[in-house]
């Protein structure tokens, strides 16, 4: 049974920082490219940030470049998130998604994904 498990949000202070985790059950994480997606309330789900399969080659929005880095712990079987310089404008529920036919003009299209998680909050407040 395929199943991916968000965690690492929270309530944090402008300016702070978060790392999300998202664990996979049920496969091999590296055999899958995963993708980053947030969606804030009354807003479409927006793609992130993406780290393809095996080669591990990243991808990162305009909006988060150079304060985000995805990175894949194969050992564990877990891709992480680590958010620095948060801003109260990346609150959103936070999703991890695999994927086995991305490609980097698909990345961040939500369809093209196989598997999602359950999702976690990230809320950047003072």
């Amino acid at each position: 049974q395929v199943q991916l498990v968000e965690s690492g949000g929270g309530l944090v202070q402008p300016g702070g920082s978060l790392r999300l985790s998202c664990a996979a059950s049920g496969f091999t994480l590296d055999t899958y490219a995963i993708g980053w997606f947030r969606q804030a309330p009354g807003k479409e789900r927006e793609g992130v940030s993406c780290i393809s399969r095996r080669d591990g080659i990243t991808y990162y929005a305009d909006s988060v470049k150079g304060r985000f880095t995805v990175s894949r712990d194969n050992a564990k079987n877990t891709v992480y998130l680590q958010m620095n310089s948060l801003k109260p404008e990346d609150t959103a529920v936070y999703y991890c998604a695999a994927g086995r036919q991305i490609t980097l003009p698909t990345m961040t299209i939500p369809g093209q994904y196989d598997y999602w998680g359950q999702g976690t909050q990230v809320t950047v407040s003072s």
